[in-house]
């Protein structure tokens, strides 16, 4: 069964840093979309960041481009998320997520099928 757990998020004054770790275990494909996901009290969850495990493509919502950058380090196993100067606006709850894809259709339309448990993100300004 396919399991991830989320950590790294705490609190942060705005135009601060946090660092999101996401390890998966359960499977051992490489052909996996992994991504990032947020939801805010009273929002709808919003896709942010994608990568595919084989070749390390990537895409980021506009609300993030610049700021944050998603990467995979397939020696650790271990996905991450760095958030750069950060908004009060991007207080969310963050959700590491996974799809099979042989293809890489890693586009947040598709259904994302194993979920973290969330870690919380807090920016104060």
């Amino acid at each position: 069964q396919v399991k991830l757990v989320e950590s790294g998020g705490g609190s942060v004054q705005a135009g601060g840093s946090l660092r999101l770790s996401c390890v998966p275990s359960g499977y051992t494909y490489s052909s996996y979309c992994m991504a990032w996901f947020r939801q805010a009290p009273g929002k709808e969850r919003e896709g942010i960041a994608s990568i595919y495990r084989t070749s390390g493509s990537t895409y980021y919502a506009d609300s993030v481009k610049g700021r944050f950058t998603i990467s995979r380090d397939n020696a650790k196993n271990t996905l991450y998320l760095q958030m750069n100067s950060l908004k009060p606006e991007d207080t969310a709850m963050y959700y590491c997520a996974a799809r099979y894809s042989p293809v890489g259709a890693c586009s947040f339309a598709y259904a994302y099928n194993y979920w973290g448990q969330g870690t919380q993100v807090t920016v104060s300004s």
